[in-house]
C-alpha cells in the first residue's frame, strides 16, 4: 500500500468515510495531499548542503462546486495533510521556515474537479517577550512590516535574527543569529531611521540593491534571508 493510499483511508476514517461519498467524481482529498507535496518537491531551494527550504503556507484554489463540498471538511484535512508533508519533509531533508498553513479559495474560473496551488515560504516571526500593543503601532511614525505584523519604529531601534538574542526573532534559515540592526533617532519629521548589516552570512537588500548600510523611508523594501519586509505608516494598508 502506497503512502497515499494510506492517507486516503486516514482521511476517509478521520470524518467516517464522508469524504468518500461527498467527492465522489470531484476533487479528491488525496489529489490535494499528492499536489501539496509535489509543491514542496518543486520549490525546494538549497540553504546549505544538506538543507533545502520549502514553502509552508499553501493556498488550494477551488470551483464553486468543489469549495461548497470541500470547506466545511477544511480543517479535518488539513490535520491529516499536515503530518504527512512533515513526514515527507524530513525523508527529503527539507526544512519549513514556520508553521503550515493551508488555505481554501473560491476560483469561479475553475471548471468542477480542478484546483490549482500556489505556495510560499513564510517565516514564523517572534517579536519578543512584550509585543507592541495596539495604541503603540498607531503612535508611530513609521512599523516595518514583516508576514502581517506590524513592529513600531521608535529610538533607539532594535535587532533582527534568528538568534535567542536578537530583539524581533525570525525562523528563517537565511537569516543569521543577529543580522542586522534598525536604528531609530530623533522624533516626528526629524526622525531618522537606517539599517544596518551585522556581518550577516547573506546580507541584506534594500529597494533591490544589496547594501551594508541605508536610510528606511515610508515603502522602503527589505529582504534578509527568504523574507520580505515593507517599512510604511501604520495608517497605510498593503
Amino acid at each position: 500500500m502506497g503512502v497515499f493510499d494510506r492517507f486516503e483511508r486516514k482521511l476517509e476514517g478521520a470524518v467516517s468515510g464522508v469524504f468518500a461519498r461527498a467527492f465522489k467524481g470531484d476533487v479528491q482529498p488525496v489529489e490535494i495531499a499528492a499536489r501539496l507535496q509535489r509543491e514542496l518537491d518543486a520549490e525546494a531551494k538549497v540553504v546549505s548542503r544538506d538543507r533545502r527550504l520549502v514553502p509552508n503556507n499553501f493556498t488550494v484554489r477551488l470551483s464553486q462546486h468543489d469549495h461548497e463540498r470541500l470547506t466545511p471538511y477544511g480543517k479535518t484535512l488539513s490535520r491529516e495533510i499536515v503530518p504527512e508533508l512533515k513526514q515527507h519533509a524530513s525523508s527529503q531533508g527539507y526544512i519549513f521556515n514556520g508553521p503550515i498553513t493551508i488555505s481554501y479559495e473560491l476560483d469561479t474560473s475553475l471548471p468542477t474537479g480542478q484546483f490549482t496551488v500556489t505556495s510560499e515560504a513564510v517565516a514564523g516571526v517572534d517579536p519578543g517577550p512584550t509585543p507592541p500593543s495596539t495604541t503603540q503601532i498607531s503612535r508611530s511614525r513609521l512599523v516595518l512590516e514583516v508576514n502581517g505584523m506590524r513592529h513600531p519604529l521608535t529610538p533607539p531601534g532594535f535587532i533582527i535574527g534568528r538568534g535567542t538574542s536578537a530583539d524581533l526573532r525570525i525562523n528563517d534559515p537565511g537569516i543569521s543569529r543577529q543580522h542586522a540592526e534598525i536604528k531609530v533617532s530623533g522624533t516626528g519629521d526629524d526622525q531618522q531611521v537606517t539599517i544596518v548589516d551585522l556581518g550577516s552570512t547573506n546580507g541584506i537588500i534594500v529597494n533591490g540593491q544589496r547594501v551594508t548600510q541605508a536610510p528606511l523611508h515610508d515603502g522602503s523594501r527589505i529582504e534578509i534571508g527568504s523574507t520580505r519586509m515593507l517599512v510604511h505608516s501604520p495608517s497605510t494598508e498593503h
